[in-house]
């Protein structure tokens, strides 16, 4: 499936950190997980079309030892908890210098998803805040949207095929449910 495909995905599956939750960089602690403004309405219309919905995420810090195994699956649950449930998570726990095929922008925790969700890749729909995110399901197949935050790159807003202010949008592209006038694309 193409960015640019009308069709509704038969699953969306997100980013953590900077698109369903506030960024808190090598977050360990539960009780500092904030949902982003749109993250429950967006899931809300998904659910409420009976789209499945995962979370893909990268967790360089327990690769690095600044964060454990159990407390990033702490946050996990708590992220689970205010915005679930997921069908589907994929958590890749490794340092950027060990060359996995599981870390964004290698497409491995996406093609897993699709996978363990019985759906194709090019028919799953990925949202995420930077490049890698982007990079990552384009590699995978899938389509891509692109819900920049402060730390998003000018070169990765230019790069992304698809680029929605808020989760809201995103998820209003993906279902088709925006106004045709606007088009794919970047938003209006």
């Amino acid at each position: 499936m193409r960015t640019t495909a009308r069709h509704v995905p038969e699953a969306v599956l997100f980013d953590r950190d900077g698109t369903l939750v506030v960024d808190v960089p090598y977050c360990a602690d539960p009780r500092l997980v904030r949902p982003v403004p749109a993250a429950r309405a967006a899931l809300a219309l998904l659910r409420d079309a009976g789209v499945p919905t995962g979370v893909v995420t990268n967790q360089s810090g327990i690769g690095r030892g600044l964060i454990t195994s159990e407390a990033a699956a702490a946050v996990n649950r708590e992220v689970d908890r205010l915005l679930g449930p997921f069908r589907v998570w994929r958590v890749c726990p490794h340092a950027p210098e060990e060359g996995c095929a599981c870390r964004k922008p290698a497409p491995g925790m996406l093609l897993d998803a699709a996978a363990e969700l019985g759906i194709a890749p090019e028919r799953l729909a990925f949202v995420g805040d930077i490049g890698s995110d982007v990079e990552a399901a384009a590699a995978a197949g899938a389509a891509s949207v692109l819900v920049p935050t402060a730390v998003t790159r000018a070169e990765e807003i230019r790069a992304a095929p698809v680029v929605r202010r808020d989760l809201v949008g995103a998820v209003r592209f993906l279902l088709g449910a925006e106004l045709r006038g606007t088009g794919p694309g970047r938003a209006a």
